[in-house]
């Protein structure tokens, strides 16, 4: 649609269902990083990408050693690999374009989110968030993990101390969340006590805190696709935007740069101090009224919008607010629960996963603006006075004299400047993986080799080559009695209705088997006078081909006139 005749006035935002997608029970979704593909995870283990841009399925990964439900499903950077974390506790990279499977690693507790490191093309490294235990980097090449701290250490130097299952109070924890930032250089670590960690997670260091009010558990914690703004889901029922203010692209080492110029002796309040300095509180979203949970938030693809689904079970309902804190849009689906939401990377789409596995798409209801097409056309609420203008039906009015006037001919247009791409990276190492070649599903190859079969002894039996049918035309007896060997395959595993004749049919029939067979003879060998050229007899073979095939194959006509069997046997060797 040309954007000129879309309303300037309407929000960029979702509105109304478009169309679902269905393919078993699909239970997560993610877009790769220029929304062409659309990865979802199904209760039985398989991750089917479709091709957003036609809604087919492109492939389907499969792991013959698991049939877990996947919990979570993410993309590489540039589109090659897809990492999916089951219900198993197994950890799976996928080659997307070849549906191979690279490495597969059990860990200890079931991964409830992983994600690869967002700063390779072909990444060896994800953060896994296990349900019962801190989150841990996991090398997929060596399958070896390291734990990261949930908590700030007493210690001076920042280090993490030894893993263990609760805090040094004795509170048992319960593990909330973790992301890389957008370089993937720190890991960022949500906790039960309400804190936000920064960590450093080659040396496994504590390098900031930022504490939440009220110390709610946080649930989810996610960034913008721009890297500038952190979304955090706490159980205090309270959507949180901070804005990052260390650099995109070398953020650990502000962090140190901080870490040595603040002195503080305490290290919890050195940490405070390095965090403030590091995320600052822009947005708190909530509903003051319901005050219901929220589930699977997100950012829009361009940030200006903030996503979240209501947890409550048995309805369907997406809120938008932006990011200046307004509730925009409420999107109220069908009666059932939402189990993953994901924005489209560039068009104003949202993708929502439901209780029974459906994947509603959720699109822009467009109203059109029709008096775009004439500039100068305008759309009045009332009758006003038209005054003429006094060159109105010249030929060539003044206005178009002055607006030719004003351009200027000479000047050379820019056609070699390309404008910068807002998905392009200046480390584009490899090309990017943005389509799928569409495969078609074949049949199921048991019942193609018995048709294929089949046929080949209908053609033999009933035509030309076969003793059989030699032997009948001699005795002038009729190959409708023959049985079809479709049936003869099957063995009596697949009933075929037969077509029974009437009375007249079999008077006709008998008529037939009566009249011999007009065949002229030479040498003792029966053959056929062909008159017309070769072309004509191919095309009409591949007619008669194409409508006495399906007859043939059920055993309800069986030719045996003089035209027929010519065009069969050019059929054959067409055919063959």
């Amino acid at each position: 649609m040309n954007a000129p005749i879309i309303d300037p006035l309407q929000g960029d935002f979702p509105e109304v269902i478009e169309e679902y997608l269905e393919h078993g029970v699909m239970k997560c979704v993610a877009f790769n990083r220029r929304g062409t593909l659309l990865a979802a995870g199904c209760s039985d283990g398989s991750c089917v990408i479709w091709d957003f841009e036609t809604r087919g399925i492109a492939k389907e990964l499969r792991d013959k050693d698991s049939a877990a439900a996947i919990t979570s499903i993410c993309w590489s950077k540039y589109g090659h690999r897809i990492l999916v974390s089951a219900a198993d506790k197994s950890l799976t990279l996928w080659d997307v374009v070849s549906g191979e499977k690279v490495t597969r690693i059990v860990l200890q507790q079931t991964p409830l989110q992983a994600r690869l490191h967002p700063g390779s093309a072909m990444p060896s490294v994800c953060l896994a968030c296990p349900l019962s235990s801190a989150p841990m980097i996991v090398d997929l090449s060596t399958g070896s993990t390291t734990a990261l701290p949930v908590t700030v250490p007493d210690t001076g130097n920042g280090v993490a101390p030894p893993s263990r299952n609760k805090f040094p109070d004795g509170a048992p924890f319960t593990l909330t969340a973790a992301c890389f930032n957008m370089n993937g250089d720190l890991v960022y670590v949500g906790n039960s006590k309400g804190e936000i960690l920064i960590i450093d997670h080659k040396n496994v260091k504590v390098l900031g805190m930022i504490p939440i009010s009220g110390g709610a558990v946080i649930k989810n914690i996610v960034f913008s696709r721009n890297g500038q703004y952190l979304l955090t889901n706490s159980n205090d029922r309270i959507i949180r935007i901070y804005e990052n203010i260390l650099p995109l692209k070398d953020g650990l080492g502000a962090l140190d740069d901080l870490n040595k110029t603040i002195q503080e002796e305490d290290t919890v309040e050195k940490m405070k101090a390095v965090g403030s300095k590091c995320l600052v509180l822009f947005r708190e979203f909530q509903d003051l009224i319901t005050k219901m949970h929220w589930k699977a938030p997100c950012f829009s693809g361009d940030g200006e919008w903030v996503i979240a689904a209501s947890a409550s079970k048995g309805e369907h309902k997406i809120y938008i607010w932006d990011r200046a804190g307004h509730l925009v849009k409420i999107l109220e689906g069908p009666k059932e629960a939402v189990f993953d939401l994901a924005w489209h990377p560039v068009h104003p789409i949202i993708v929502s996963v439901s209780l029974t596995g459906l994947v509603y798409i959720w699109a822009k209801d467009y109203t059109e603006n029709w008096s775009a097409f004439a500039p100068d056309f305008k759309e009045l609420e009332e009758n006003e006075e038209y005054v003429e203008r006094e060159d109105e039906f010249d030929l060539v009015p003044e206005t178009e004299k002055v607006k030719e006037s004003d351009i200027n001919e000479d000047d050379e247009v820019d056609i070699v400047t390309v404008e910068k791409d807002p998905f392009s990276d200046s480390d584009m190492s490899q090309e990017e993986l943005c389509f799928l070649p569409a495969i078609p599903c074949s049949d199921d190859p048991q019942q193609q080799e018995k048709y294929v079969g089949s046929s080949s002894k209908l053609i033999d039996s009933n035509y030309t080559g076969s003793p059989v049918s030699e032997e009948n035309g001699q005795n002038g007896q009729a190959a409708n009695n023959a049985s079809s060997p479709l049936e003869e395959d099957t063995g009596g595993t697949q009933s075929k209705r037969k077509r029974k004749l009437s009375e007249k049919g079999l008077e006709l029939q008998a008529e037939k088997v009566r009249k011999p067979l007009k065949l002229l003879k030479s040498s003792g060998h029966r053959s056929w006078s062909i008159s017309k050229p070769m072309n004509y007899y191919i095309r009409c073979g591949l007619y008669v081909r194409n409508m006495l095939q399906p007859f043939t194959a059920m055993g309800i006509i069986c030719p045996c006139n003089q035209t027929t069997n010519l065009f069969i046997h050019v059929w054959r060797k067409v055919s063959f």
